[in-house]
């Protein structure tokens, strides 16, 4: 995606965090976890997240509540190299 903070055109990990809350909030399951949440504040808080992540610590989607179906649903909305860097 090419924006003005991105001239070359490369994913970020805004771009991935951006396309996997709209999967996620169209997600007739795991959209009711996002109620009442502040997607801005979430969207920021797992993009610095995923980019700590990638710089070679797992990111862990521990104490969310969710079951380990929910959570392998959850890492599928991720693109294949992302996802395989969250221990998918």
């Amino acid at each position: 995606m090419t924006t003005p903070q991105n001239p070359e055109g490369a994913i970020t990990t805004a771009d991935i965090v951006a396309r996997w809350l709209r999967l996620v909030a169209a997600d007739a399951e795991l959209s009711p976890y996002l109620i009442g949440v502040d997607l801005d504040r979430l969207a920021a808080h797992l993009t610095a997240s995923l980019a700590h992540g990638l710089d070679g610590e797992a990111t862990q989607w521990r104490g969310l509540g969710l079951s380990e179906a929910q959570h392998r649903r959850i890492v599928d909305y991720l693109p294949d190299d992302q996802a395989a860097e969250v221990g998918a």
